[in-house]
């Protein structure tokens, strides 16, 4: 009897557990739902692609500059299988199971490689991080764990052109 009341207990606690961590999430989004406001909608017109789409692992997006400090408004804290495409208007983040991302190209303020992002560490230059301002002014990091890593060379050489206007 002693150790079916204890087996109940640590059931009770373990649930208890549970629920104070989806509580705590909750509050988070709550918090965080004025800042991050509406996403952008995906426009009619995307413009030319200028980067073949790339598969991989949607890791989530945070409040930059922190890089664990996820958003937990909607579905950007979740990962996600996803495609990310890059044409002339923006970049298009299609999640399987979840809401498509998209980033005007005015947003994007740097693309860049890091070693984690949103509390999944890699290799250095394993992540592709997407910084850009939401339409409520806030800047957010948006990571990205690619299949093929040797695309992300081009990603980062084509925010570059796409910012400074070098057209070449």
């Amino acid at each position: 009897m002693e150790r079916t009341l204890w087996i109940v207990g640590l059931l009770a606690f373990f649930f208890l557990c549970l629920w104070l961590m989806y509580r705590a999430w909750q509050k988070k989004a709550t918090r965080q739902q004025a800042r991050i406001g509406e996403l952008p909608t995906v426009p009619a017109e995307l413009g030319a692609q200028l980067l073949e789409p790339t598969t991989g692992m949607y890791l989530g997006s945070t409040i930059a500059p922190s890089w664990q400090d996820r958003i937990a408004v909607g579905d950007l804290g979740f990962r996600a299988t996803a495609e990310l495409t890059r044409f002339e208007r923006g970049i298009l983040l299609e999640r399987d199971g979840a809401t498509v991302i998209w980033i005007p190209q005015e947003s994007v303020t740097a693309v860049r490689t890091e070693r984690g992002h949103a509390g999944k560490v890699m290799t250095e230059g394993g992540v592709l991080v997407i910084r850009w301002t939401l339409p409520t002014g806030t800047e957010v990091d948006t990571g990205f764990r690619g299949d093929d890593k040797t695309v992300y060379p081009a990603w980062i050489a084509d925010a570059t052109r796409v910012t400074t206007g070098d057209d070449e």
